[in-house]
């Protein structure tokens, strides 16, 4: 088994189950869908995390990986009047984690977090597991009681 995460050892710390899955990422191909390809399973299952901020808020949003967010329904979700992408250089300093590699789970601080309403129907959604080649699968609703987050309508 390789290396925890920081977001593994906050699901074992709270007891919560989930598994893992790993990719090979030395193609180069760590967007969402070859990801999800990578790992075999459906796109609507596998989700990204995007990093957003109003100022100095920022705000996670975890949506399926074939879907863009739509900043408009993710503004009014967080309550701002407008919310832009967190630059990608910006994103570490943040958050702890590096593009392809960023989780719901485990960034610096609990940002406020939302998770699109896709998610709670499916059995289990896929999310990064904090480091580029590697993804947690794991209830969606457990995974919004570890993030604090709320579902909501997010994608265009």
């Amino acid at each position: 088994m390789s290396m925890k995460t920081n977001a593994m050892r906050i699901l074992d710390k709270d007891k919560i189950p989930y598994s893992t899955l790993s990719y090979d990422a030395n193609d180069g191909k760590i967007d969402g869908m070859a990801v999800a390809e990578k790992v075999g399973r459906p796109p609507e299952s596998v989700f990204k995390t995007l990093v957003t901020h109003h100022e100095q808020n920022l705000y996670v949003f975890v949506i399926p990986v074939e879907k863009e967010l739509d900043l408009k329904k993710a503004a009014k979700a967080a309550g701002e009047k407008k919310l832009e992408m967190l630059h990608v250089k910006d994103l570490q300093q943040w958050t702890g984690y590096i593009r392809g590699g960023c989780s719901p789970i485990g960034m610096k601080k609990n940002y406020p977090t939302f998770i699109d309403a896709s998610a709670e129907h499916l059995p289990e959604i896929v999310v990064s597991a904090g480091k580029i080649g590697m993804q947690i699968v794991m209830d969606p609703h457990q995974l919004a009681n570890v993030t604090q987050a709320q579902f909501a309508e997010l994608t265009k």
